[in-house]
């Protein structure tokens, strides 16, 4: 019809670059309270995503896809085919890049802060022994208006695919309980639930790459 807008195009995978990383950081952000917003709740608004984000982007970028409504990264995916290897990159190389900006915090934590920066000191917490038939793992977030429509799914099966020419037979993540909503949508995709002694509040799922 004459004077009508063109029909956006709809929203694609594609590889991580350098120049998507604020949206990166910004969609890691409104999605990190169990998927909500929490934006407001930290001081350093960068902080969950220095911890969850971009250590996976600087450290693994063949393993870091976004999706891009033609216009910015609405969604991400991220992780790495070798967690082990990964602590040892994170800690040697990813954490004196922000020992300044984010001091080890006092014990125990008291604020949200306090509490994500504990969590960017101690990678080692990602080195479950439970987890080890499980050496991939990954973090995948999108904003609201994109989720329900498959997208979350083509994040996945491109990590997945990545991961497995990368030689991981196998990935698992980390969900909140309280988090039902993205439970569903794993259980969906094949993961199934991983026995952990003491999780606390995370349930640990793992799959094959394949």
């Amino acid at each position: 019809m004459a004077g009508s807008s063109p029909t956006p195009a709809a929203p694609v995978v594609r590889p991580c670059r350098e120049g998507d990383l604020a949206a990166v950081y910004d969609v890691c952000l409104r999605t990190a309270a169990a998927g909500g917003d929490a934006r407001g709740t930290y001081e350093d608004g960068d902080l969950v995503a220095d911890v969850f984000a971009g250590p996976y982007v600087h450290l693994e970028p063949d393993l870091a896809f976004v999706l891009d409504d033609g216009t910015r990264a609405v969604g991400y995916v991220v992780g790495t085919a070798d967690t082990a290897g990964f602590v040892r990159a994170y800690r040697d190389a990813w954490l004196p890049r922000l020992a300044g900006r984010h001091p080890v915090p006092p014990s125990p934590p008291r604020t949200p802060d306090e509490h994500v920066a504990a969590l960017l000191h101690s990678p080692e917490r990602m080195l479950l022994p439970d987890l080890a038939d499980f050496p991939a793992h990954l973090h995948v977030d999108l904003l609201p208006a994109h989720r329900g429509s498959g997208h979350g799914r083509a994040l996945l099966e491109t990590f997945f695919a990545a991961a497995a020419r990368a030689g991981a037979p196998a990935v698992h993540l980390g969900v909140a309980a309280e988090n039902t909503r993205a439970r569903g949508f794993y259980d969906r995709l094949g993961f199934t639930e991983i026995p952990v002694p003491d999780p606390g509040s995370t349930t640990y799922l793992g799959r094959s790459t394949t």
